[in-house]
Order: structure tokens, then C-alpha cells, then sequence
């Protein structure tokens, strides 16, 4: 589909709105609470309740998609800029979240009626949200479940390093750290020659992430700590390799961070229907064999 025939159908297709007041305000509270565990630093984050069951039908651009939900074609948001070729498969079911009620219907531009959050992916369930990561690694270093990050009782997100916004600013004593976190879902479930199942970094070209960590690279020559920390939005990954056949130039940039001593990591989370929670620690491999 072309861009002005999708633009046409965001503008203009009929979406199966919801048609009690109280149940849209319910879910407005719903997602409010959501926001109030972000802030309050739980150790998970909790999902709406009542999501719908829904198949793919198609995207139309980077952040919107048409879903099917019994028998109703609705327009969903899409939190992902990345491809998703692997998740937005009509073989897969999707979870979607309606969308909150704004607290001014006039004023808001909003088109989409529900969010995408989980894709079940063979019995695998998987976070779409490239939102939650930043959200999840802050709650897990507050709740002081990474010793890797140790040390640090002072967590300020979305903080400007040179000309660049990055997700963590950690403090704590005369440590201070700048902290880089990416959504990952794709994961070859098949394994690779050594028999792990790889998690793959990014996949799709991205110009910004690159930028993000050559601005750690020049953080940690200034005196800082510095790290780029791979959420794997799923359970099923034992590595994480970057995806050079998918963006050689994140690559090497990833490289060149490493020499300069910028940390690189990467967690896996186990998603549930209820929640999204950051579990252990994988290896980060940078052989480029992904």
C-alpha cells in the first residue's frame, strides 16, 4: 500500500469504537495505573487488563497497522519503528490494549483505537513495545537487581548528552553513569552452530541508535560510565549478537564503543499476559555473525 492510499484509510476508515462511557474510563484508569507503577519503580511492569485477541492484517507505516478482532478491522498503534517481520505475521496472534480515553476528547488527534503489546509467537510471547525497555531497566537498577549497575540510588531518565537524548542518567556517591537501552525482539529460535538461540540487534537500519552510541563513546572520554543495554523483550534468547547483515555501520559503531570502554549488555525479560519483567542476564557476543 502506497502512502497517500494508507493515509487515506487512517483518515477515513469506520473503527468498531467502544460504546460505554464507563468501560473506556475504566481503561483510561487502567493505563493511568500503569503509568503510576513506571513511577513508583515496581520490579515489573504491569499490562493493561482485558486485552483483546487480534490477527494481523496489514501495516500501513511505521506506527500504525490494521488488526482484525473478531471479525472487526480496528486501527492500532504500533510502539516500534523496527520491521517486525517476524511478529506481524497473520500466523501469529496478537494482544492489543485499548486505547485510554483522553482527558480532552476535542483536543486530542489521536486516530488509533487500540495499542499493540504482546505477539504470541509460536508459544512464545513477546513485548512489541519499544517504549517498556528504558522503563524496565530503570525499575530493575532501582530495585537494585542488576549488580552490574550497583551502587547507583539515583536514576533521572531522558537526560541530554551532547546532541543526543539517552534514556538513564544513574548517580550515586562520585559514580555517574549514562545508560542507552534497546528494545530487541527478533530471536533465530532455531539456534546457531553452537545450538544458542540468537537475539538480534536491530532489524532495521537505524541511524539514530548509531548516534546514540558514538555519543556514549565521547561520554566516556569526558570521564563518564557509560552503557548500551539490549532488552530482549522475550525469554527465549541465549545471545545476543548485533545484526550486521542488518545494519553494518550500528555495528561497527558498537565495536568502536567497546574499545573505548563503554559497557555493553544485555537482559532478557519473561512476558506474561499480566506483566513485563527484566529476569537475567545473557552474553553479548560482537563476532558480526548475526
Amino acid at each position: 500500500m502506497d502512502r497517500g492510499k494508507g493515509q487515506a484509510l487512517c483518515d477515513n476508515l469506520e473503527i468498531a469504537a467502544l460504546s460505554m462511557a464507563d468501560v473506556r474510563r475504566r481503561r483510561w484508569n487502567q493505563a493511568q495505573s500503569l503509568h503510576s507503577n513506571i513511577q513508583r519503580g515496581k520490579a515489573d511492569l504491569r499490562l493493561p487488563e482485558n486485552m483483546v485477541k487480534a490477527a494481523f492484517v496489514e501495516r500501513l507505516n511505521r506506527f500504525a497497522m490494521l488488526a482484525d478482532v473478531n471479525g472487526r478491522r480496528v486501527l492500532c498503534h504500533v510502539a516500534n519503528s523496527g520491521r517486525l517481520r517476524e511478529l506481524l505475521s497473520p500466523a501469529n496472534t496478537l494482544w492489543l490494549s485499548a486505547a485510554p480515553l483522553p482527558t480532552n476528547p476535542k483536543a486530542t488527534k489521536r486516530k488509533t483505537t487500540h495499542d499493540l503489546r504482546l505477539v504470541d509467537v509460536e508459544g512464545v510471547l513477546v513485548s512489541a513495545d519499544a517504549r517498556l525497555p528504558n522503563h524496565l531497566l530503570r525499575e530493575a537498577i532501582e530495585s537494585g537487581r542488576l549488580p552490574e549497575f550497583a551502587g547507583f540510588d539515583q536514576v533521572r531518565s531522558e537526560v541530554t548528552h551532547g546532541d543526543s537524548r539517552l534514556d538513564l542518567l544513574l548517580t550515586g556517591g562520585s559514580s555517574t553513569c549514562l545508560v542507552e537501552a534497546k528494545s530487541v525482539t527478533l530471536v533465530n529460535p532455531v539456534g546457531d552452530e553452537r545450538g544458542e538461540r540468537v537475539a538480534l540487534f536491530p532489524d532495521a537500519p537505524t541511524s539514530r541508535g548509531r548516534k546514540h552510541v558514538l555519543n556514549l563513546c565521547n561520554a566516556v572520554k569526558e570521564g563518564y560510565r557509560a552503557a548500551v543495554v539490549f532488552v530482549v523483550q522475550r525469554p527465549d534468547a541465549d545471545v545476543l549478537v548485533p545484526n550486521v547483515a542488518s545494519d553494518p555501520d550500528f555495528y561497527e559503531a558498537l565495536v568502536e564503543a567497546n574499545v573505548h570502554g563503554v559497557e555493553i549488555y544485555a537482559y532478557r525479560c519473561r512476558v506474561s499476559l499480566k506483566e513485563v519483567a527484566i529476569t537475567d542476564r545473557i552474553p553479548v557476543r560482537l563476532d558480526g555473525l548475526g
